[in-house]
């Protein structure tokens, strides 16, 4: 890999042993994947929960801190996926001392680095949405797949030590969907009905994501009649993502790389080409869960939810009463503004429960569903259904209504 005077100087440790690391870390992916060298970017987003991380994660975090401050800060913002709890609900959850203890450690460490403990997968809504072009590193897959295809930043799915490195160096191996070539379309997807719930839209993305099939494919959608919102194509991308490992896709007259078909795709009759309608997108979602007769859960997450959603899920609660759990998980940045417009209240008041800063699936899920008797969730996030089963759970895919509609109905699943 070609390395400029100042990248040189990293590796042979002349800005000490931590960026020593990163930068060697950096060239040694980028040497496996073809890499000409290293591109500079503006933002770096870590996933750094402390179920992936464990202990030794945050003993080896730990470590470097005791380096001076000039060697260990990072040089471009940096900021981090959702956390493995909301301190505030972790009783309730039944998480237990130990988890917390290590979350508590793994913040204290990534704080010392300079980095911003956002604790959000939706940052591309709330924090600072990259721009056109622009070279990023980000680690959550879904974070990747909309600030790519929905914003036309650059970005592949850079691993918790691959992200880190990145907001060390300021840099990225220039490869995969940093370069024009692998940002064109590899399939068609022609799609003959737009959906309109957003587990429709996670629904559908599921289904191109098995079709593209691994993560150097770039399917590009043709037949969508409308703008889609950006919860809506959060879901879709982000089940697309899930199902598929997609960093990539363009909607054809929507998104900013594809306003017609031939800018992604100069012949698109030569690529593979497929047909999705709606029966399709209604058998994958009784795929999932369309023979429970009840639940034991309800859980809005993955993505964390907007203002938006938490509006509309308070909407839909008002004058109700859940009876059986039901949890609504937001971001940092979104809570204290649920909260502000009394938003949070209605949500709690009609026996839901709002947490922040987590995920449902990187909060340990299965020690959860131990502790308290969990088995059968509905969610209406496609991707949730996708990750749960490893967890041992059993998922129902339903509308936002719906979810409401069994929550307060005793988790019973109506036929």
């Amino acid at each position: 890999m070609k390395l400029n005077d100042e990248e040189r100087a990293m590796l042979a440790g002349e800005l000490g042993p931590l960026r020593k690391w990163a930068i060697d870390h950096q060239i040694r992916v980028g040497r496996y994947l073809r890499a000409p060298d290293l591109v500079p970017v503006m933002q770096a987003h870590i996933m750094a929960d402390t179920e992936s991380l464990g202990a030794a994660g945050v003993e080896w975090l730990e470590a470097w801190t005791k380096l001076p401050a000039e060697q260990r800060l990072v040089r471009i913002p940096t900021i981090t996926d959702p956390r493995g709890t909301d301190f505030a609900a972790a009783n309730k959850l039944k998480q237990q001392s130990w988890m917390v203890d290590l979350e508590r450690r793994a913040i204290k460490a990534f704080e010392s680095f300079g980095i911003l403990m956002t604790d959000t997968c939706i940052n591309y809504q709330t924090i600072m949405p990259p721009i056109r072009g622009e070279h990023t590193a980000y680690g959550d897959t879904g974070v990747v797949i909309y600030s790519n295809s929905v914003c036309g930043a650059r970005s592949n799915f850079e691993g918790g030590p691959s992200a880190l490195s990145a907001g060390l160096t300021g840099r990225t191996p220039r490869y995969g969907f940093h370069l024009d070539e692998r940002r064109r379309a590899t399939l068609v997807v022609n799609v003959s009905w737009t959906p309109r719930e957003l587990n429709e839209w996670g629904a559908l993305g599921a289904l191109v994501g098995r079709l593209a099939g691994d993560y150097w494919q770039v399917p590009v959608i043709a037949g969508i009649d409308r703008v889609p919102t950006s919860d809506e194509l959060k879901h879709f991308g982000a089940a697309m993502a899930s199902f598929g490992s997609v960093a990539l896709f363009h909607i054809a007259g929507i998104t900013p790389e594809a306003l017609r078909l031939g800018d992604v795709a100069s012949a698109p009759q030569s690529l593979r080409s497929y047909d999705i309608n709606e029966s399709d997108v209604r058998a994958f979602q009784t795929s999932y869960g369309g023979a429970l007769d009840t639940v034991d859960l309800v859980v809005f997450s993955a993505p964390q939810l907007s203002l938006v959603e938490m509006r509309q899920l308070a909407i839909l609660l008002e004058g109700r009463r859940a009876t059986i759990p039901l949890l609504a998980i937001t971001s940092p940045q979104v809570k204290p503004d649920a909260d502000r417009m009394g938003l949070t209240a209605r949500i709690e008041a009609a026996g839901g429960s709002v947490l922040s800063g987590m995920c449902f699936y990187q909060s340990y899920a299965r020690e959860m569903a131990e502790s308290n008797g969990w088995k059968r969730l509905a969610t209406n996030s496609a991707k949730l259904t996708n990750i749960l089963g490893g967890y041992g759970y059993t998922p129902a895919l339903l509308s936002m209504e719906k979810c409401i509609d069994v929550a307060c109905d005793g988790g019973r699943m109506s036929k």
